[in-house]
Formats: structure tokens, sequence, C-alpha cells
């Protein structure tokens, strides 16, 4: 086999910089460059090896545009840091700069929790973006069974990458393509087991660009329809205890596809890159370790039904998308505190100038006024350090981090850049986010809203050459996935 490289953008170092607008068009880059090199020498086939959020659906695209036999291979999930016989993960380091600021620890400590966060290789720890892809791809076939969970320092890892040889073989000896295995049903599949672990919302984004490189219809109110029916039932980080490798250590992704399987939730009869179908890989493995806690069986879930819900209304049209998780209550009103930049909202904080019962707005952040649809990580974290969690909520155009968790509407589309209404909220209009009627909407009357329509100006791109200038004249919304190529 031939070997060759792409690029890859770390949210972890580019978290809460304006490197962030690199970051979802890295995604695309990443499929352009596999696209490029498989295309220009002609390469039979491809194992992909992949370890980040972007990095995954990056391979994933390129493989269904190219149509040759492909499999990927997750480089694997980090092992957890640990301070005084708590577990620490990436999240830990962000959030201890909010607890910092309101004065819940000392500076020594917010050093010592950022040194011991990370304490080897692997993707982030919990099921935050990468993990969320990784047991996603799983689910839809395209990767061995237990891919998503072994973790990065395991000896099986090796394991997976000797097998993978075997399977590239198999595929391309069969004539086994990745769109005889990335179809409609593999897509339910994957949207399935992203709602019973309680995965990231950029899942929504990934997933339908996936699906339109391969000419699978799939919209937001498909993510709708598989929450309606699936519940939460892992009680993995951000919003839960655990990390992918105590997943790993009750079976892994291929026990809880198992038992979801059971339970009627998934479809087993769909391909996979073993050359079977899912039931038959599922068939012969462990299902969930006797007397686990880490996922709750189907008759008491954490939520009934999903965690991520769309929402719709005069402030999001063509819809957004919220991770409610039920902890934080279904319903929140108040006055907006509009803030034009991430940072500006930063800043307010360290002011103390967001009171508890604020409806937060961060606005032209979406794929073209970010550009880049950069993520939210570093205010969300900010509010839950500095004990405003459950009293504030969060809205944007942009993304946020599948390390975020609190009362969070992001994706909100159209984007305040393109004149979306998210543009035309004012400090102090009231705002309702009611997630039992799924919707999103401002207290302002249609000629007042007609009037700061008029008033409108959209501000100037922030890129006026290079990368992201050719993102900014090329990304789709965010409910057709910010795809580049259409």
């Amino acid at each position: 086999g031939m070997r060759f490289n792409t690029i890859g953008v770390s949210d972890g170092i580019s978290m809460g910089t304006e490197g962030m607008s690199f970051s979802l068009q890295s995604r695309d880059v990443i499929a352009d460059s596999i696209e490029t090199i498989m295309g220009g020498q002609w390469y039979d086939a491809l194992v992909a090896l992949p370890g980040c959020d972007k990095n995954m659906p990056g391979c994933l695209i390129a493989m269904g545009r190219l149509n040759r036999p492909a499999l990927m291979v997750y480089g694997g999930t980090i092992r957890p840091g640990w301070m005084h016989g708590e577990k620490l993960d990436i999240v830990s380091a962000f959030q201890c700069y909010g607890q910092y600021l309101a004065g819940s620890i000392d500076e020594d400590t917010r050093k010592e929790i950022v040194k011991r966060s990370c304490p080897g290789a692997g993707a982030c720890g919990g099921m935050y973006t990468a993990n969320t892809m990784a047991s996603a791809i799983e689910a839809m076939g395209m990767s061995l069974p237990y891919s998503a969970s072994i973790p990065a320092e395991d000896p099986a890892k090796l394991e997976e990458c000797v097998e993978a040889g075997r399977a590239i073989r198999r595929l391309l000896e069969n004539d086994i393509k990745p769109r005889d295995i990335m179809t409609r049903q593999a897509f339910e599949n994957a949207m399935v087991v992203v709602m019973a672990l309680g995965g990231s919302t950029n899942a929504v984004l990934h997933l339908i660009a996936m699906a339109r490189s391969v000419d699978v219809p799939l919209s937001i109110d498909d993510f709708q329809a598989v929450s309606d029916r699936v519940p939460f039932l892992a009680d993995l980080k951000p919003s839960g205890k655990f990390v992918q490798e105590d997943l790993h250590s009750i079976g892994g992704t291929p026990a809880v596809m198992k038992y979801l399987l059971e339970k009627g939730l998934m479809n087993g009869d769909c391909l996979t890159v073993t050359g079977k179908t899912l039931a038959e890989n599922l068939e012969p493995l462990p299902g969930l370790k006797e007397g686990q806690t880490i996922v709750r069986p189907i008759e008491s879930p954490i939520k009934s039904t999903g965690h991520i819900q769309i929402l719709k209304g005069n402030l999001a049209p063509e819809g957004s998308v919220a991770k409610i998780t039920g902890k934080e209550g279904l319903q929140f009103t108040g006055p907006a505190k509009v803030f034009d930049s991430e940072e500006d909202m930063l800043h307010a904080l360290e002011e103390k100038r967001i009171d508890k019962g604020d409806v937060v707005i961060i606005r032209y952040e979406g794929p073209k006024g970010g550009p880049g649809m950069p993520e939210m990580l570093t205010p969300t974290s900010a509010i839950m350090g500095a004990g405003l969690g459950s009293d504030v909520a969060l809205m944007t155009d942009g993304r946020f981090s599948g390390g975020s968790h609190g009362f969070i509407v992001g994706h909100i589309t159209p984007e305040a850049q393109e004149g979306g209404p998210l543009a035309l909220v004012r400090d102090g209009d009231r705002i309702t986010i009611d997630a039992e009627s799924r919707r999103i909407d401002m207290e302002v009357s249609e000629t007042e809203l007609a009037a700061r329509r008029a008033a409108w100006k959209a501000p100037a791109y922030k890129a006026t050459r290079g990368t992201l200038f050719k993102y900014i004249k090329n990304v789709k919304s965010a409910s057709e996935g910010c795809v580049t190529d259409e």
C-alpha cells in the first residue's frame, strides 16, 4: 500500500481563538485532499486513519465521492486524567477557567487541572464530537467492530490495524464500495446510536454532509424523527460522568448496538466493511456487562426521547439544533443579551454583566459570518464554571463543541450574516426556547421586525482572500451540512 497524509486542525489548540474559523472548513479540505490524491494517483482502495472531530467526516465524505472500496480505522479515545480521585478530561481544562474566575479554585489548582487533563494520545475522552462520529461511523458499517471504543493506547488498536488489511482485501475482492454500505438505512442506524449515547450536535452537520456525498437524502427533520423514537441511555460526559474508555470496558460500541438491535431500534440487515451484515457482526460478540451502570435499560432511560432537538420558530425559520438532556428543564424565557462575537460575550462575563435569567445570543458566528461556524466551547465552559449553567440560555448561529452542556441552541439558520432573524434581535427582546413545542421565538411584532430589517446592513466578510474566503463563497447553510461542493 501507498501512504499519504492530510491535514488536521486540533480544536483543543484552536478553541477560543480566531483559529477556530479554520476548524470546520478543515473537514472539506481533508475531503478534497483525499479525493485529489486518490483520484490523481488512481489508487484502488483506501484505509483512512483519522482521530479527531472533522477528520472522520472528512475521510467519509471523500470515500463517498470516490466510491472505491474503503474503510476507516479510528485513532481511538484518550484515557482519562486523574486528580484527587476525580476523572479529568479536556473539558475539565476548559471549565477550570470559569471556576477560577468565579473564585472557586485558585491559580495553582487551575494549572494542575490543565496539566493532568490529557495524560496521553487519543481523541477527547467523553461522548464529544470525535467519539460521537467514530460511534456513528461504526454503526453505519464503515469501520470494524470496536473501532470506536478501543482506546488509542490499547494494544487491541494494533490488532484492529492488522484486521483492517484483511478487511480491505475482502472489500476489493468482492467489489464492495462505500455506496453499498452508506445507505439511507445505515444513516438511520448511525442517528440511533448518536441519540442513545447522547452524542454531539455536530453529528447533525457531519452526517448530513456525509449523506450528501453519496446522494442519500437526509435532513434535520430526520434527526427529529429519530430523536422522537430513541431514548437517551448513556451516562457519558459531558452531561454524565463516564468516558469512552469506561464504555469500552463494559462491551464497547458493539455491546450497545447489540442491545439496541435486540430492542428493535436498529436495522441488522445493513452491509458493513466486514462483508457481513451488522447483525452477523454482532451475533458472536458479548452484550453489555452484567451490573454495569453506564448504559441504562430502555425501561429507565436518562431521557425517554433523544437529547438532540430540532427547533424552529421566528428566530430560526430554517431550523436550529438544541442539545437538551432533560437536566436543564424544557422551557426558558428571558431577555436577550446580544453579542456580535464570542470575545464580546467573554468580556461581559468577566465584567459580571451577564445575569441569571438572560438569553445570551452570540451571532455573526455562522458558516459565512464566523467564518467557519466556530465552536462556542469557551463561552459555555465559562458560563458553567461561573455557576450560571442552569440560569442562562445560550443561542448562536455558530456551533457548540461536543463538550458543551447546559440550555443551548446552535446552528441557527438562516445565519445572521445572511440577514437571518438572529441579526435583528436587540438587547432586552423577550426570547422563549420551548423544547416541548420545539420552537424558539422572539416576542417582537412583525412591523417592528420589518423596520429593523430595512435598517439592517450585512457586515463585511471577515476574510477577503485565501481559504476562508473560498469557504465563505461556497459553503451551504448548517441545515444543509455546510457542504462546499454543491
